[in-house]
């Protein structure tokens, strides 16, 4: 199943993606994800009463807001794709690389994200996001994706010149708007082959990253496990799992072209939908 939150009348509207469209699911008691990650089991008897009633929407048309409105925590892998480690001339890491991003950066498909006063050199990242849908703590590897939601596309965007100014990515990462997520999520049941799935970002519809999530150097399990055993992983979660090569950074840097005021990034994931983002005037 795809689910996805809208605004309608400043309210927001759980859906549901079917062929037909977007089905609402306020008038059958699932008016928020939270909802759908608290009563999963009672969901597809709730869409099928909602497909009987509700008249589906155009997505095309939707105002879409984050897939999941205030997370306890958004956590982040960094350097998880084999060939992008590469591409940045770094090692292996021996465990995931953690960090964090807050609410405050979350923004949803369709959304304009403007360039903060001082920053330079900014990037993208294309990224599978999962959602958490367990309390989760110190969880094995092998009952990891029990505690898995489903899955959203993700964008990782940073700000290179803030991202250095220290040991700790964290301004470069948490800017406000730098997290888009979306436009729906994939529950899990639904996601076939996760450690091999087709991942891309275009700009200005040309192709800069395409990959596999095969190329993961800590898979999707791997991941839960690891930062359940750090921190207690809470239902409505996010955990960013990392980009692949092709980003700006990666290039020689006299070919480097950072991101601008119009530029608009397209993050597809396979199974899930396509992202998209565009990057508004500067602060």
């Amino acid at each position: 199943m795809k689910l996805a939150q809208i605004e309608q009348g400043g309210q927001t509207v759980l859906c549901a993606r079917t062929a037909e469209g977007l089905i609402p699911l306020n008038g059958v008691g699932y008016h928020t994800m939270m909802d759908a990650i608290e009563r999963i089991d009672e969901l597809p008897r709730a869409l099928e009463m909602a497909e009987a009633k509700e008249t589906p929407l155009a997505p095309e048309d939707a105002r879409f807001l984050p897939v999941v409105s205030r997370p306890g925590k958004i956590v982040c892998v960094g350097v998880n794709y084999g060939r992008h480690v590469k591409e940045c001339g770094q090692s292996l890491p021996d465990a995931p690389v953690l960090f964090s991003k807050f609410a405050t950066a979350l923004s949803a498909h369709k959304d304009s994200v403007a360039i903060p006063r001082g920053v330079e050199r900014l990037d993208y990242e294309a990224e599978l996001v999962m959602v958490i849908g367990r309390r989760a703590h110190c969880v094995s590897a092998d009952e990891a994706m029990d505690y898995v939601f489903g899955c959203t596309c993700g964008n990782d965007l940073s700000a290179r010149d803030w991202q250095s100014r220290s040991s700790q990515w964290l301004a470069g990462k948490t800017p406000d708007g730098f997290a888009p997520v979306g436009p729906w999520i994939t529950t899990i049941d639904a996601m076939h082959e996760i450690q091999d799935l087709e991942i891309a970002c275009a700009l200005n519809g040309q192709l800069r990253q395409y990959a596999s999530t095969g190329d993961m150097i800590f898979s999707c399990a791997e991941i839960v496990s690891y930062v359940s055993s750090v921190m207690t992983l809470e239902p409505g979660d996010l955990i960013f799992t990392g980009t692949p090569d092709g980003v700006i950074l990666g290039l020689p840097e006299e070919q480097r072209r950072w991101l601008k005021p119009g530029d608009v990034l397209e993050v597809s994931i396979e199974n899930i939908g396509t992202l998209r983002t565009v990057i508004g005037p500067r602060e």
